[in-house]
């Protein structure tokens, strides 16, 4: 299977250098829970901290922080202290 992009997004994109549009691409799905952060990562070939710097520079937040995970973090983490 092949894909192709709209070819109106490569002048939106070139200010953002070539790699860009895999970046915004692992990005979107990051943001739709599709990738998890490494996925993500990994398929816009970028190292974790300049993924995480990349969606902060575009999107305002670096890593996406679910209110049921925290919640279970922290659940977790009492019953750990309470050993």
């Amino acid at each position: 299977m092949s894909f192709a992009i709209n070819a109106n997004f490569e002048e939106i994109l070139e200010p953002f250098g070539k790699e860009s549009a895999n970046f915004f691409l692992a990005a979107a799905l990051y943001h739709a829970h599709k990738l998890s952060f490494a996925t993500a990562t990994s398929l816009a070939g970028l190292g974790f901290d300049d993924f995480a710097a990349r969606l902060r520079e575009h999107f305002g937040t670096g890593y996406l922080m679910e209110p049921d995970v925290i919640a279970e973090d922290i659940a977790i983490a009492k019953e750990l202290t309470n050993r």
